[in-house]
């Protein structure tokens, strides 16, 4: 577990890299400008709805079919009307700050995994940046871009999200591959698993 304490500096500056380039994706590219609709006139009714049902924080499936403990006849009918719904209800007001600092935390351990890969896969003790680069990268890929396809299997994001979801992960795997490569032989110098 040493090794990852010595690898601290390219754990968090690539948390710090991604965090700011995920914010400029965001916010200033025209990507992710299509990924989420509003209701429009349905969107007042529908928040009185939510708000008289009173549920509390959770994912909910409609219409529910209860792993066929219900009337199958009436559930297969619900299920054939469609239309299907995944509703993420959250609590409280929504806060921008608390969201920012959970996705930089989750950065940080995603970085802290793939330290943990890059250095046990016998990179030697003088890596070249493209070796490290190498395994850094795939790694982090798996890490950002692993989750995408399932989304769009299992919760309904719509398959026009994916290559979004992509194009994401690989900017924030390469961004990750490089920050890693370029502090590596800094960091692999105090590991004294890695000098021999």
């Amino acid at each position: 577990m040493s090794n990852l304490i010595d690898l601290w500096l390219p754990i968090l500056a690539s948390a710090a890299i991604v965090f700011v380039a995920s914010s400029i994706i965001w916010m200033a590219l025209p990507i992710h400008k299509n990924d989420y609709k509003g209701a429009a006139a349905a969107e007042g009714p529908l928040l009185d709805t939510l708000r008289a049902a009173a549920l509390k924080p959770g994912v909910y499936m409609l219409p529910w079919c209860n792993g066929g403990k219900d009337n199958a006849e009436a559930t297969k009918a619900k299920m054939a009307a469609g239309p299907w719904a995944m509703i993420y209800v959250m609590k409280g007001n929504c806060g921008m700050g608390r969201t920012l600092g959970l996705w930089f935390v989750h950065l940080v351990i995603v970085g802290v995994f793939v330290a943990y890969v890059a250095s046990h896969a016998n990179l030697g003790p003088a890596p070249h940046y493209l070796s490290v680069f190498r395994v850094v990268g795939a790694a982090a890929l798996l890490a950002h871009a692993g989750y995408a396809l399932p989304m769009c299997i299992w919760h309904a994001h719509p398959w026009s999200l994916l290559p979004g979801k992509l194009f994401d992960a690989v900017v924030y795997s390469l961004l990750t591959a490089g920050t890693f490569a370029w502090l590596w032989p800094k960091a692999a110098a105090a590991i004294p698993a890695l000098q021999g």
